[in-house]
């Protein structure tokens, strides 16, 4: 075969130039660390790695999410540590002006700290985010939570009212896990039972607006057994009623103190109230006893019980109603009010000593919501904390995956690099030769 000049130099040069690309391929290699420049090196291995790639870019945003979670659940945390601690605060200083021998000047000061602390819980309740989102408003982050209402009159004082809602804001935190970044100011400030969380007991009849006469205070009560309450509420003994209430009423016989049970429910609007109806007998009272929350007439047991101490007068009445919802401001307004009055006479003591108990009661139950949502938020840093090492852990392996397959092998790629220069330096020293070659120099 006949093999021309232009034919070796063409091919001399291909040659090199094809020594050279591949020169340049792998120097290109070694200087990225990457075993995969395009597609086309390993179509495959590209595949894959595009895969793993977009799947820790997920993983990437999943763990972003976790860290913001967590950085407005800390921030929550630490505001309901401080009204915990505000609202201990505030307890210790209601017992203490719990002390009938302080004069009402002293009571008065401590109202006077009380206003204080209820507006250091205000600011607590509107407090806001590093966005500017207040954190107690559920969904309703641009709007003020909690607003306090001007006074119309000294019959309607000012109250705080709620205008967030009752959701959690939610964040993406796991391909299929979706965590509450907020709590909503209803369920932490607002919906708090009264008494002891399932009933309220109060001096007087009538839901305690009227007064007593005697010495008898009675205590906040307990449920003994949550199941009979339950039922006694569920059952017939107070069907048809809308509001549910007993009574405990003295009476004075043959000069010693008796009580009774009565049922003191009112039906549905616009029916007149129900009669009030006995439905236990007259029992002897001593100072100090249990007094089960027991009915004879219909029979029902309501596996709970008040105490009562000193001595009631005759027609004493004390009630007993399944608790409702008070705020905690509502709570800390009545107590300032009740500390600014002045206490001049026995009956007024025992009338402060009786609603300051009930009060305590209440401030309680705001502090063990408090805490109960905050048990809450710990449990979802605690979860996330797990996430967190969870998708750590995860990007190891994804790094591990995307390095074998992208990663340079460099003592393979160095051989590599050396062979293919020795490769290209054989092709140009040959071309040298055969381009040297030339009939002319042997005549």
């Amino acid at each position: 075969m006949r093999i021309s000049s232009n034919q070796l130099y063409d091919a001399g040069v291909r040659g090199m130039e094809r020594n050279q690309s591949q020169l340049l391929k792998l120097q290109e290699q070694i200087s990225s660390g990457r075993r995969i420049l395009t597609p086309a090196d390993d179509p495959i291995g590209a595949a894959r790695a595009l895969t793993v790639t977009q799947t820790r870019e997920v993983a990437a945003q999943y763990a972003r999410n976790q860290g913001a979670a967590a950085d407005r659940l800390g921030l929550v945390d630490s505001q309901l540590g401080a009204a915990t601690d505000l609202l201990q605060s505030v307890r210790e200083r209601v017992i203490q002006a719990g002390n009938t021998i302080l004069s009402d000047s002293d009571r008065q000061a401590v109202a006077s700290e009380l206003e204080a602390r209820f507006a250091e819980l205000l600011g607590i309740a509107n407090s806001k985010n590093a966005e500017g989102d207040y954190l107690f408003a559920g969904h309703q982050g641009a709007t003020t939570p909690f607003v306090l209402s001007a006074a119309t009159s000294s019959a309607a004082p000012t109250s705080v009212s709620y205008f967030g809602d009752d959701g959690e804001r939610l964040m993406q935190v796991g391909p299929a896990q979706q965590m509450p970044s907020s709590v909503a100011g209803s369920d932490l400030f607002m919906n708090i039972r009264e008494g002891n969380g399932s009933f309220l007991a109060a001096a007087g009849g009538d839901g305690g607006t009227l007064a007593n006469k005697g010495a008898g205070v009675i205590d906040g009560g307990s449920v003994l057994d949550p199941q009979k309450w339950q039922r006694a509420l569920n059952s017939d003994f107070w069907q048809g009623s809308s509001n549910q209430a007993l009574e405990i009423r003295f009476s004075s016989v043959a000069g010693s103190s008796h009580y009774q049970l009565f049922d003191v429910s009112t039906s549905p609007p616009p029916a007149a109230a129900l009669p009030a109806r006995s439905v236990s007998e007259l029992l002897p009272f001593t100072s100090g006893q249990a007094i089960p929350l027991l009915s004879s007439a219909p029979a029902a047991d309501f596996g709970a019980q008040v105490v009562i101490n000193g001595l009631p007068a005759d027609g004493d009445r004390f009630s007993v109603t399944p608790s409702g919802n008070k705020s905690v401001f509502q709570t800390m307004q009545e107590l300032i009010g009740l500390l600014n009055s002045p206490l001049g006479s026995s009956q007024a003591r025992t009338e402060f000593t009786s609603q300051l108990a009930g009060h305590l009661n209440h401030l309680d139950q705001a502090q063990a919501n408090v805490s109960r949502v905050q048990a809450s938020v710990g449990a979802r840093l605690q979860a996330l904390d797990g996430l967190s090492s969870n998708s750590a852990a995860v990007d190891i392996l994804h790094q591990q995956s995307l390095s074998a397959l992208q990663d340079l092998d460099y003592a393979q790629a160095l051989s590599d690099f050396t062979r293919q220069q020795l490769s290209l330096e054989a092709a140009q020293k040959s071309f040298v030769t055969i381009s040297g070659l030339s009939l002319f120099s042997y005549l």
